[in-house]
């Protein structure tokens, strides 16, 4: 089936960069079952509208911070504040985003992305919800597959479709972990695009898990850099280019200088 045409991005809209959304403290988390401290001493500030990258070697850490910031797993010590109010487990003010789609075969597109608020708040709820799932349908330009089943959708479709599941309870903090990594290149390419056209035009507040400096660079404006276990933040980095990005931003030397730093303060980490 072929992939909907993307919408054009507009300009970026005013955001209020001075209103804190998630703030973090001396986070640290050590598993109880074998002693291990996977984190240690994190600082985190994300204001509204920011994109935020955090990117490190495997087992720095990263998911691990992200399972926190969900309210899916509880930190050893440390304090986590989303929108003035401690994060202690699930809320639907956080939307979440996976590296698979996972949506339900036998239920359509549009019944996938209500799915969240019929389980929260029961199937009239959810019926209530359709006009707001089936306008971010319009939004991500899958207008005209709302009554279509998964099986029907290309893996860059049912992404968007989770696109829309995460956003159709309006969530104050976006928490993506590597949500585009299982797709191809240049399919992955077109995501990445349309999340940052997405964001812009709803103003999101988004953090994101990625291992590609290349994807961290186009879509942050902050790009923040962990240190091997116990994971804490060594670097935190502003990207300094123009919104909207685009995919030939990636071939200029602002772009190319970026990504040198960054991996090259990676490739110290590792060697520490």
């Amino acid at each position: 089936m072929p992939m909907a045409e993307p919408r054009p991005i507009r300009p970026e809209t005013a955001v209020h960069r001075d209103q804190p959304v998630y703030e973090i403290e001396r986070l640290s988390k050590t598993y109880a079952s074998n002693s291990v401290t996977a984190l240690s001493d994190v600082f985190l500030t994300i204001h509204k509208g920011e994109f935020v990258s955090v990117i490190g070697s495997s087992g720095c850490g990263k998911s691990t911070l992200l399972k926190i910031m969900a309210g899916l797993m509880p930190p050893t010590t440390g304090r986590v504040v989303l929108d003035g109010r401690p994060v202690l487990g699930p809320r639907p003010d956080i939307g979440m985003m996976f590296q698979q789609a996972t949506l339900l075969p036998w239920k359509t597109t549009i019944e996938n992305i209500v799915l969240p608020i019929q389980i929260r708040e029961g199937r009239a709820a959810a019926k209530a919800a359709f006009d707001r799932a089936m306008s971010l349908l319009e939004l991500v330009g899958l207008g005209d597959f709302a009554d279509v089943y998964p099986g029907e959708l290309s893996g860059g479709m049912a992404q968007r479709a989770s696109i829309c599941r995460m956003l159709v309870s309006d969530p104050a903090m976006l928490l993506l972990d590597e949500p585009f990594s299982a797709l191809d290149e240049l399919t992955r390419d077109f995501m990445n695009m349309e999340l940052q056209r997405i964001c812009l035009e709803r103003g999101a507040t988004a953090f994101l898990v990625t291992h590609s400096l290349d994807e961290a660079v186009i879509l942050s404006d902050r790009i923040l850099v962990m240190k091997a276990r116990p994971g804490r933040i060594v670097e935190n980095f502003r990207v300094e280019l123009p919104r909207p990005r685009t995919l030939e931003m990636i071939n200029t030397p602002e772009f190319g200088e970026i990504v040198a730093h960054i991996r090259e303060l990676l490739g110290k980490e590792a060697h520490e």
